[in-house]
Parts: structure tokens; sequence; C-alpha cells
């Protein structure tokens, strides 16, 4: 007689599973597999044993087809589903406590491509695929295109930065930084839009200039796409004004680099009346640092010496006292000289004929006789290790008069911006390479924007970089099996780590 698998109740009143083995002379032996207390995990045991007898022996292929609603005997439980579950829903999570689902209107779509994007940028016509792998409901790609328009119109851009704004907690008194970049497309001629342009890249095909505006700590608050041959300064003076009326703010104070601020600019944030913290260029040694020197001849700057100068306004300027901050450190100043030396190297090269002429600010040309700047040399030395500040602020967010330490300690807050670009650009592949129409690179601006909100809000909540987690919690899923008339979910054990990861998740909300 074969062997065979039977149910018997316990004591316990549990079912116990067993296989039941009998011989011809009437012994038997009986192997327990367990015992379960539901349909489910007897289900379970029963599928187990029957692949405990058919171990080792080959199936016998008859072309016959079995229902999903039961295993073949002795092979593996049919998986009816699975699920990216912990990275989906701490994604989700994030994006849902950022206020992004009641600003869109819970238009899952674009909250399929925000974090689509988060999990590995794609094309929006590979998007789908991406979705599917995660184990949710994808939409369309006619579904997606059809929905571009809206994505780019302006009042939805406006909806997203609203939502950042209450998120960051915007007020009359928060610090704001603007910085630029720009985007380049794979084509040879322009449209009016994209335009060949000023790039640090330093390529020659047309592109596109983004500003971005975030909070203090990096948190996107505004993305504005621009032709790629308008000139940077060009770009923060409208910015600023479009998110000043947007949120109905008297006043924002703007924290932005010098090659971002133009005499034109500085006058025109004025007029605005906002407040600014922004770099300013040194054309020549400031008078506070050259009255320090004489007043102490042969003496060294110590590292991290402050100057400050008052520029209150006259009769008729039609601005705010400013008051100027010189600082000099000794690590911008070593830098700087080495630089100086290689290139002061270089044009005595060049001077005596051994090295053909580049471009060099220290080679001074007087019709055919060749010599090196050695004014311009000195004036570069004397200037080497400072760098120049300057603000409209009388007062702190606190309330305290301004002082060197706030100015000097926001400014350093622009490596905010430069990481968010770098998030932008690398973790969620911003560069638009696969839209041609000024539409569909508005309404993909917006979709980037947003994960950058979630990725920036995930990082903040975890400590870990969103790269880290993508990568570590999208290799745990969660399964549903079936087993005879049941439906049972399994998922993967998760490390600690992860677990700790996502629980920060799930215990943040609000604001930040």
């Amino acid at each position: 007689m074969s062997p065979y698998v039977r149910t018997v109740k316990t004591a316990s009143g549990a079912t116990a599973v067993q296989i039941v083995y009998s011989s011809s002379r009437g012994s038997r032996q009986i192997e327990h597999l367990g015992s379960a207390r539901d349909d489910a995990g007897v289900e379970l045991l029963k599928t187990a044993a029957q692949q405990r007898l058919a171990a080792g022996q080959s199936e016998l292929d008859l072309g016959l087809t079995t229902s999903l609603d039961a295993a073949p005997a002795g092979g593996p439980l049919p998986i009816t589903a699975s699920r990216m579950g912990h990275l989906w829903d701490g994604l989700e999570h994030a994006y849902r406590v950022l206020g992004f689902e009641v600003a869109t209107g819970k238009d899952k779509v674009f909250r399929d491509l925000v974090l689509a994007r988060i999990i590995e940028p794609t094309s929006k016509l590979d998007t789908p695929r991406v979705l599917d792998e995660v184990g949710v409901p994808a939409p369309a790609y006619r579904t997606i295109t059809r929905r571009l328009p809206l994505y780019a119109s302006d009042s939805w851009r406006d909806k997203l930065a609203r939502a950042c704004a209450v998120h960051a907690g915007l007020g009359p008194a928060t610090l704001v930084l603007y910085d630029v970049t720009t985007l380049y497309f794979e084509t040879d001629t322009g449209d009016g839009f994209r335009e060949p342009g000023y790039s640090k890249e330093r390529r020659l095909e047309p592109q596109i200039t983004v500003g971005l505006l975030t909070d203090a700590t990096g948190f996107p608050l505004m993305v504005n796409a621009f032709e790629g041959n308008k000139a940077e300064t060009a770009t923060i003076v409208p910015v600023l004004q479009t998110f000043q009326a947007l949120h109905g703010l008297a006043d924002i104070t703007v924290v932005a680099d010098a090659g971002m601020i133009s005499d034109a600019n500085m006058k025109a944030i004025e007029a605005a009346g906002l407040s600014f913290i922004l770099g300013a260029r040194i054309p020549k040694e400031p008078y506070v640092v050259r009255a320090w020197r004489e007043a102490n001849p042969g003496a060294d700057f110590s590292d991290g010496q402050i100057w400050t100068q008052p520029w209150p306004a006259g009769p008729t300027d039609k601005r705010r006292d400013q008051i100027h901050y010189y600082q000099w450190k000794h690590d911008r100043a070593r830098r700087t000289l080495k630089g100086i030396d290689d290139q002061v190297a270089k044009a005595e090269q060049a001077v005596a004929g051994k090295t053909a002429i580049k471009r060099n600010r220290f080679v001074q040309l007087h019709g055919g006789t060749r010599t090196v700047n050695r004014e311009l040399e000195a004036k570069a030395r004397s200037l080497a290790g400072l760098k120049g500040y300057v603000t409209n602020l009388t007062h702190a967010p606190d309330g305290t008069p301004i002082t060197a330490e706030f100015v000097l300690g926001a400014y350093p807050r622009l490596l905010q911006v430069e990481k968010s670009f770098r998030m932008s650009k690398h973790d969620l592949q911003a560069r638009p390479v696969y839209h041609h129409k000024r539409e569909s690179i508005e309404a993909h601006l917006n979709v980037v924007f947003a994960a950058l909100a979630v990725t920036r809000w995930i990082e903040d909540s975890t400590g870990w970089s969103i790269r880290r987690f993508v990568r570590t919690a999208r290799r745990y899923r969660t399964i549903t099996i079936q087993a005879g008339q049941h439906t049972i979910s399994a998922a993967d054990p998760i490390p600690d780590d992860l677990r700790e990861a996502i629980d920060k998740i799930n215990q943040r909300g609000g604001t930040h």
C-alpha cells in the first residue's frame, strides 16, 4: 500500500497532518508533519506532505493544466501576487505626508510617475514596466501621455509648491536658497526654448536653464524652467516675485551665490522689498581690510578673521542700509595661492616662448611684447582667502540683531541646493532626454520636483541616502500564495536596520 496523507484532531482541538506508511503485513509508520488551528495552515501542511511524498520522483507531463486554486501534487504552491511592499508603502507614506495626495486631488497617475522615478528613473513609456515589477497596477501609456498637459500647467506646479511651502512651515523669516543649473538635449537645433547657452558642463547642445528654490535644509519649494540662452542672473528676480505672490509673503530672505547677482538684480530685489544674504564680489581689497593692514603692519590674518563694514543708504538711494562682511580663511587662501602659482608659472613659460600662449589672465600683451602682469598678480595674492557677504537684514529670524555669525552661517547652506541638484540629476535622472515639446518638458520637471521632495523627506527621516533605501527595501517583497481554497500572505523577513528605517518613516508626519 502506498503512503498517504491524513488529518486527525489533537487533544488541544488542533488539526494534525500526518503521512502514514503501511506495509502488506499490516505494520505501519506515521510521520507527524505538524498541526494547525485554521484551514489555511492545514492546507499548507498538506501541500508540504505531498511534496515530501513526491520527493525524488519525476513527473510525467500529460499536457494538463491545473487551476490556481490548487497546486499539483508535489509541486510548489502558486504565487498569485508579489509586491515591493516595504519600498512602495514607505514612498507612498512620504508622498501623502507632504500633502501631494490632497494637492493633486488624489491623482494616482501622477503619484505613480513620481514614485516610479524614485525607484528607477526611466522614460514615461517604460514606467508601466517599473510599476509592474513593483507589483502595483500600472496606468496605460496612453493615459500617461493624455495627462501630461495637466501636469505641465502653472496651476499644477503651484499646487505642488503650496504643499511644499506648508510642509516647510514657510513664513516671512524663512531663509530660501536659490541656484540654477542647465539640462542639455541631444539635438542640433534650438526651438526657442531649448537653445545653446552658457553651460557649466561646457556642452554645445541646446539646453534649458532650471532655477530651484529651496528652504535652508535643501527641501524644494519651487522649480522654474527658462530658455537655455537666458542668463542665470536674469532668472532669480522672476522666480522670487512669483514665489512671493504665490504665497502672499510681504518679505522673504533669499540666500544666493555671488555669481547669481548683478547690480541690476540687487536693485530689483531691493525694489521688490525682499531681504537678502548674498555673496559679494571683491574687485579690490576692501577698505576695512586695507585699514587693518595699515594698523597692523607685518601681521598675518588669523584663520576665520572677520571684518564688518556698514554701508548705509544715502538720501537718494532707493534701498535699505546694508552691511558688508569679509572673512579670511587659511584653507581658502592656500587653495587660491596654489592656483595663482600655477597660473603665474604657465604665464612665465609663455612669456619666455617655451609654451604657446593660451588663456591666462597674468599674460600681458603690448603690441608684440609679452610680459607677466605682476601688478595683477600682487592684487590677486592680496585677495587670496577673502570672501565677501552682503545683507540688508537688520534682525535675525528670532528677532535678535543681525550678526556676522548668522550671515556667514546662512551662506554655506547653499551647499544644500547643490545637493538637491545632484540628487535630481543623478538619482532622479532629471535630464528630460526623451522629451521634445515644452509641455512635456514642463510636466517632466514637475514630476522630478515632487520626486525630489519625497526623496529629501525620506533621507531626512531615515538618515539613509535614497539610493540605499531603494536598493535595500526593493529586495524584500510581500507575496500572496494560493493554498487550496485559501489565500495566504507571506513576506521575506527584513533586517533590523531596514525595520528601523521603516519605523522612522511610519512614525513621522507633518512639517519637518
